[in-house]
């Protein structure tokens, strides 16, 4: 099926159902400078960032716009959506407020966003995707708007059914949440550029000791794991899809001295960045 796309001035925005048959046009390059959410039905593949996912069951994948990500075709089932915006449209961290998804959704420090639903909530994911479908096509007055209505109403179910998933429902633990977030969005922005637990425990106001007590409560990875991970995941993204060479990538990531950047990657990733990138573009 052809996407359904539409724009207003800057703002464009788009949605693409698929079955196994045409799913490979998900993968299209055309669709990388966009914001996802991908809705990929029941025993679909997909590879995201270097994460292999074989579905049990539907679910919602949140793809930012230097992810990359592509689904197993032809072979295996493929159905679902892609749902795709520009952050003209819709920028999350701008309307944070209104959905509270950032951090969670998009620029989770601890995993690719992937939302696991329900045979029900998947019922109203599609419900809002068919709504979405026959809005871009009536074309009626004020189809803009609609439409960003409608983008809202999918994130923040999809932000409800994560934590209801993670049983998000003390004060106390929304309070813990609301700070792994803002962790998360400082990570994302300062990555490049700040390294070290001190740097983001400055910018949260605690000390380095309570702000790896509080982030390792919801899982086993340390802060400055999860910092040193951020910066790999970056670097791996940089050596399988361009052409800048180590010291570049190195530079970019904030490290001056090319043989430390090696030896760190090295120690992260478990082989050597020359050997990583053979991976992905044999010599």
């Amino acid at each position: 099926m052809t996407a359904l796309f539409r724009q207003f001035i800057y703002k464009k925005f788009g949605i693409l159902p698929f079955e196994t048959n045409v799913a490979g046009q998900v993968n299209h390059a055309e669709y990388h400078p966009y914001i996802k959410i991908l809705f990929l039905k029941k025993d679909g593949h997909i590879t995201i960032d270097f994460n292999k996912y074989t579905l049990q069951q539907d679910a919602l994948f949140f793809i930012n716009v230097n992810q990359w990500y592509e689904l197993s075709t032809p072979n295996n089932a493929c159905n679902g959506a892609l749902l795709y915006y520009n952050r003209d449209f819709y920028c999350v961290e701008i309307h944070d407020k209104e959905v509270a998804c950032d951090g969670i959704l998009y620029n989770n420090v601890y995993e690719i966003p992937v939302v696991y639903l329900s045979k029900e909530e998947s019922g109203l994911v599609e419900g809002i995707l068919n709504e979405i479908v026959q809005e871009v096509k009536n074309d009626e007055p004020a189809m803009e708007e609609m439409l960003r209505i409608l983008l809202k109403k999918l994130i923040i179910k999809a932000t409800r059914i994560w934590k209801t998933e993670h049983d998000i429902a003390s004060t106390e633990t929304r309070q813990d949440i609301e700070f792994l977030r803002k962790f998360s969005q400082l990570v994302e922005l300062h990555f490049k550029t700040q390294h070290t637990v001190a740097d983001y425990a400055k910018m949260l106001s605690v000390s380095p000791k309570l702000l790896n007590k509080r982030i390792t409560q919801y899982g086993n990875t340390a802060p400055n794991d999860l910092i040193k991970e951020r910066i790999i995941l970056e670097a791996k993204r940089l050596l399988a899809h361009t052409q800048l060479s180590v010291k570049e990538i190195g530079y970019s990531l904030g490290y001056d001295d090319p043989a430390y950047f090696v030896r760190l990657f090295t120690k992260q990733a478990g082989l050597s960045p020359v050997e990583f990138r053979k991976q992905y573009k044999p010599a």
